[in-house]
Parts: structure tokens; C-alpha cells; sequence
């Protein structure tokens, strides 16, 4: 298996809550072949994924890191 940590720091505890649960819907419908864990540790929200296989996993961090800019855009808007 191969594996990757995501860790982003935000400004405060509220906008890491507010990331990782805008990509709920996404981990809860999962990718296919990737395991998912997410952790929050105050200001940092955590993203960890693993693959069997490199293309799997490089998909699924480009979908993720869309997903989480775009989340970011929408809550810098509102």
C-alpha cells in the first residue's frame, strides 16, 4: 500500500471544522481503492490516504486538493 498525509493549517480551529466537514459527502461516497482519515487537532485538519497502486492515489489527491480549494474559495466568498 502506499500512503500520503495532507496537513493544513489554518487561521483557527472554526475554518479547519468548516473545511473538513464541506469534504464530508466526499469521503463518505469514497473513491474507489482509497482509504480515507481525516483528523482535526485544533488549527490543523489532517487528510490521509492510501492506495494500492500510485495512479489511485495521485487521482485521489488531485480530487481532494480540488475539493478543498474550492471549499476554501467558497468559505473566503461567504
Amino acid at each position: 500500500m502506499i500512503k500520503v498525509k495532507l496537513v493544513f493549517d489554518f487561521d483557527s480551529t472554526k475554518e479547519a471544522k468548516v473545511i473538513a466537514e464541506s469534504i464530508q459527502p466526499e469521503i463518505i461516497h469514497k473513491i474507489p481503492k482509497i482509504n480515507v482519515d481525516v483528523s482535526i487537532s485544533e488549527k490543523t485538519f489532517s487528510l490521509s490516504l492510501e492506495a494500492k497502486d500510485v495512479s489511485s492515489l495521485r487521482a485521489a489527491c488531485n480530487s481532494y486538493l480540488r475539493w478543498i480549494d474550492t471549499a476554501l474559495k467558497v468559505s473566503k466568498t461567504v
